[in-house]
């Protein structure tokens, strides 16, 4: 376990090949459900330390082969497992509001307790969901890196904030938020706190973001209001995706904040989410091919005005249903029924 500089991208890469050593999870065990020995017999949201980690707090020594061209440093961090549920089956959506508000509280904590490491440079909480996209335990859970390096997508987001705010003295993503407003087609849906719609740009056909209406940078900003306005649109939004192709939806879910232990951004960034969902129709992949992994030159192969309608109008359906969940969990309680 290590980490390899490429002087190519001035970036880093991890080497992790204890991780190759995950398991698949067998069908009469998981550990993260209450009576594995792993986690409490009772719990709603709990944090876990990653088995098998590519970040440590205690790393190794690198492997003795680098060179002054390749270096190497101990691959220090931290990897932890968030638990969204004790019951195997639930997903996301599948979660009261008030459940995922819980779950936002321990990001949230999480985040807090990992910044105040001086060494930690970034803190990422992310989701894998889907086989699809490699999850190889499907116990509702996603994790939380944080890295003692810029991972270079997050240093290419902020410098271009930050140049587009010394350009023209605006926050790019209050100038998207309002472009996509002005435009509507893109926009999915919107409460008090959060917009979410697939930007123009995305290079995902469903690669739908969520962002801030306000100037806050990291969940630690975030009051009870907006909380709750956060976990009631993560809820509505993967719902819509689940209703799409009625089909539990892959994605990769990543919570984009301000960097730990780094200068301010307040002026010229925004806390958002961004979904990468590999699926372009029920059953078909969106791959990322030569042009896309060696150039990074981005193709979507829809256009995001038809996309965005689709997942508006599946946001639409869900809705109904929940209402009419509503109605039956109601009558239920009065004994109408």
């Amino acid at each position: 376990m290590e980490l390899r500089y490429n002087p190519l991208l001035d970036d880093w890469t991890m080497v992790a090949s204890n991780r190759q050593h995950r398991p698949n999870m067998p069908k009469d065990y998981c550990p993260f459900c209450p009576g594995s020995g792993k986690v409490p017999d009772q719990y709603d949201v709990w944090k876990y330390d990653n088995d098998f980690p590519a970040l440590m707090e205690h790393p190794p020594e690198p492997d003795p082969v680098g060179s002054e061209l390749y270096r190497t440093k101990k691959a220090y961090g931290k990897c932890e497992v968030i638990l969204y549920s004790p019951e195997h089956t639930k997903t996301l959506p599948e979660l009261s509001v008030d459940h995922i508000e819980k779950l936002v509280d321990l990001w949230t904590e999480r985040y807090v307790e990992l910044s105040k490491n001086p060494r930690h440079q970034y803190v990422m909480i992310f989701e894998n969901r889907g086989e699809e996209c490699g999850v190889t335990m499907p116990h509702p859970h996603g994790q939380i890196y944080a890295y003692s390096q810029m991972p270079l997508k997050i240093r290419t987001e902020l410098a271009n904030c930050k140049k587009y705010f010394q350009e023209t003295g605006k926050n790019l993503f209050e100038e998207m938020n309002r472009e996509e407003l002005r435009f509507k087609e893109r926009v999915i849906a919107e409460n008090d706190h959060f917009l979410a719609y697939i930007p123009f740009f995305t290079d995902y056909p469903y690669g739908l973001f969520i962002v801030s209406k306000s100037p806050k940078t990291a969940l630690s900003d975030f009051n009870r209001a907006e909380k709750r306005s956060l976990a009631e649109m993560l809820k509505r939004m993967t719902g819509a995706m689940d209703t799409l192709f009625d089909r539990l939806f892959p994605y990769m879910m990543v919570l984009h904040q301000r960097p730990v232990n780094g200068e301010n951004v307040e002026d010229y960034y925004r806390f958002h989410i961004e979904f990468y969902p590999p699926l372009r129709e029920r059953n078909r992949i969106k791959y990322y091919a030569s042009s896309e992994m060696g150039a990074w030159a981005a193709c979507n192969p829809l256009a995001v005005e038809e996309t965005a309608k689709r997942l508006r109008e599946a946001y639409h359906r869900y809705l109904k249903k929940e209402e009419l969940n509503q109605f039956d969990q109601e009558a239920v309680r009065s004994g109408a029924v």
